[in-house]
């Protein structure tokens, strides 16, 4: 059994063996209190641009094809043999320009016989009108007979009307020979012939070749009737189809280098489809050659029936407020972008967005002018999150190009 010294000892031992562990646990929390405040990261750093309006060129995109304005389908007016086709299949050929030559003997003979029989109809009435005249002479002296004057009368009134209809044979038949060289109505690239020389054609053959006409052509775009209702309402009060201009877009992705104008809107709604047909005309040059001419067989970059994307542009610019296309984000919730306000603390905002390129989007709604939007560096930043904000890095994410 421990003395009473001892035990006093060991109570003195134990009470420092407390003291010396609760200061070590005080300096422990004073230094890890330290560290703590030490390891805290700063704001991330972002850059930032002003949201600002800008000149922006409104557009509208659709899906369309080209039609030529002009197409005849070639056809034989008379049954004949075929004695020479003049043209080369897709070649271009002019108003006027021999396509198919027919055999003419039959139709000259045919001409000639109908001549023939005018003219002998001719001499008749000659005759009928010199006894008519005789006959009216007798009629003032006491010889003449009412009778007499009456048949003369109708005998040349009858060679009269058979000289008409001899004159309107004759007609005929130079029409007939006519058609035996048969030409083209229009100016336009003709297809591949279905009849060659050495073929009877009739006007039951059907088509022989088919002309297209190639410069202007038109461009058919459907329209939603909500769409033309839009483009109603933004288009008419700055002149309707003065105020807009249309550009395509050919199956290869090139921009085509002509533009066109808005010339035609349909007047019914297709009820299957809910839309309107909407036409404009577009210029369809040739392709100039080395020689900066359009060669011998022109090739233009249009063809009836293509494929083409139509953009429906306002020909002057509007400004509407923009801000690079990098700084949208989208979520279940919609659009929105990243702002940072007076006490350097980022802040969504939902916003509503208006056309859009690559580069650059334009905003209808829910940001202001001025305020600054995260552009970079959007990846490290939460709604409330305190930020440091400063210019961006120059290059492609901050483009502050407008689309022409």
């Amino acid at each position: 059994m421990l003395s009473l010294k001892d035990q006093r000892t060991s109570r003195v031992a134990f009470a420092g063996k407390i003291l010396f562990s609760f200061g070590l646990f005080f300096a422990l929390s004073q230094n890890s209190s330290a560290l703590a405040q030490v390891a805290a990261p700063p704001p991330p750093a972002v850059g930032v641009l002003k949201a600002v309006k800008k000149p922006i060129t409104e557009k509208d995109e659709f899906n369309g094809r080209i039609q030529a304005i002009n197409r005849v389908d070639i056809v034989a007016r008379v049954t004949a043999y075929v004695e020479k086709v003049a043209f080369k299949d897709g070649q271009e050929v002019k108003k006027g320009d021999l396509l198919y030559q027919l055999e003419q003997p039959p139709f000259e003979a045919d001409l000639d016989a109908k001549k023939a029989v005018a003219d002998q109809m001719q001499a008749q009435l000659q005759n009928a009108n010199a006894a008519l005249d005789r006959a009216q002479t007798l009629m003032k002296g006491p010889a003449g007979l009412q009778s007499t004057l009456d048949s003369a009368l109708a005998t040349q009134r009858s060679y009269q009307a058979q000289l008409l209809g001899a004159q309107a044979s004759v007609k005929q038949s130079e029409i007939n020979l006519g058609y035996t060289e048969i030409t083209s109505p229009i100016d336009g690239k003709i297809g591949r012939t279905a009849i060659t020389p050495g073929n009877v054609v009739s006007p039951g053959s059907g088509t022989l070749v088919t002309i297209v006409g190639q410069d202007p052509m038109y461009v058919l775009f459907p329209v939603s009737v909500r769409t033309l209702l839009a483009l109603r309402d933004q288009y008419v009060p700055k002149g309707g189809f003065n105020a807009v201009v249309i550009r395509l877009t050919l199956p290869d992705g090139h921009v085509y280098n002509q533009t066109g104008k808005l010339t035609f809107a349909d007047n019914t709604v297709q009820t299957a489809t809910d839309t309107i047909t909407l036409r404009a005309t577009i210029a369809n040059p040739a392709i100039l050659d080395s020689a900066n001419k359009p060669g011998q067989n022109p090739v233009r970059e249009l063809t009836d029936g293509e494929f083409v994307t139509v953009d429906l542009e306002g020909v002057e610019p509007v400004e509407v407020l923009s801000i690079p296309r990098s700084a949208v984000l989208t979520d279940q919730r919609g659009d929105y972008v990243y702002v940072v306000d007076a006490d350097n603390k980022a802040q969504r905002r939902d916003i509503q967005l208006g056309q859009s390129t690559p580069a650059d989007a334009s905003i209808l709604g829910g940001l202001k002018e001025g305020e600054l939007v995260v552009v970079e560096g959007i990846q490290r930043v939460h709604a409330g999150q305190l930020v440091s904000p400063g210019p961006p890095t120059p290059g492609p994410s901050t483009s502050s190009s407008v689309p022409k």
